[in-house]
């Protein structure tokens, strides 16, 4: 079995940069063929998973965040081959639904030794992903977030503070058709998240329910609510206790379809695209992941 290994860099501040050493000392007596490529640019990271899985099923782990997970999946979606992640970014949200982290060099040597198993793919517009998906309010959050990051002196999470304050007092409801496997809805929503996995955004737990086997997507929205009631809800819909709140409602289907007379910002995994017609798909068994040992 050949072993990719797709490091970013920048991931973790350089947390996995660090592991280069740690992975020549693993297969200094393993006797299997390993081949280590740092990321130099974004996207990168979808052409070097490309390549190599387009060479025949391998391995390929992705060492670094959630957004590095997001760009080989794009590589590798349609392979035969495996994917193994390594989280080294700073919010490690999928890997939440297969394992729990531990140390990450125990980790590292764990999901070298683990086993592959089929999970589900989804598909949004012309990109895949295998966790979160979602617009409205978090989306705006992330996209403003990016803006006060380049403000000299505000940290990551200085920039993500801020930015819910201000989202919330520019507070937008969108109002939007919503298909479900072909079941039309006509909503105004806060927010709108497309789950195969249960966490995003450093550990909110959107879909407490949704599993990533099940060939279906959750699917959470949240209507209009007021600025004061916006802050009151978030903590629960950062524990996964929304459930019950009356502005919350939950769904699971296969094809999903969003519609806008007004351009919508789309998350994957913390990347931010506009869109006014959005669809979701979910791909059953649709690709092979690595659980840890």
């Amino acid at each position: 079995m050949k072993h990719i290994f797709i490091i970013n860099p920048k991931a973790g501040k350089g947390k996995a940069i660090e592991l280069l050493p740690v992975i020549n000392d693993l297969f200094k007596d393993k006797g299997e063929e390993f081949i280590i490529r740092v990321t130099a640019y974004p996207g990168h990271a979808t052409e070097i998973a490309r390549e190599y899985s387009g060479m025949g099923a391998c391995r390929i782990y992705s060492v670094g965040g959630d957004g590095t997970v997001n760009e080989v999946v794009n590589g590798m979606a349609g392979s035969r081959s495996s994917l193994g992640i390594i989280p080294t970014g700073s919010g490690n949200d999928f890997i939440r639904s297969i394992a729990l982290v531990y140390d990450i060099r125990e980790m590292l040597e764990r999901t070298i030794n683990g086993k592959e198993k089929s999970i589900d793919l989804a598909r949004v517009n012309d990109k895949y992903f295998i966790n979160i998906s979602s617009i409205g309010f978090d989306a705006d959050v992330v996209f403003n977030a990016g803006k006060f990051k380049r403000v000299p002196g505000v940290t990551g999470s200085m920039a993500y503070i801020i930015s819910i304050i201000y989202t919330v007092l520019k507070k937008k409801i969108f109002p939007v058709k919503i298909y479900i496997d072909n079941k039309e809805m006509e909503l105004k929503i806060l927010l709108a998240a497309i789950a195969n996995g249960r966490f995003y955004g450093g550990g909110i737990m959107a879909a407490p329910e949704a599993e990533i086997d099940d060939g279906f997507l959750d699917i959470c929205l949240i209507t209009g609510v007021s600025r004061f009631r916006i802050l009151s809800l978030f903590p629960k819909y950062i524990k996964g206790e929304h459930r019950q709140l009356e502005e919350v409602s939950f769904y699971r289907g296969k094809n999903i379809k969003i519609e806008s007379n007004a351009e919508l910002r789309l998350n994957i995994d913390g990347e931010i695209m506009p869109s006014s017609e959005i669809e979701f798909e979910i791909i059953n068994k649709g690709i092979n992941v690595i659980i840890p040992d």
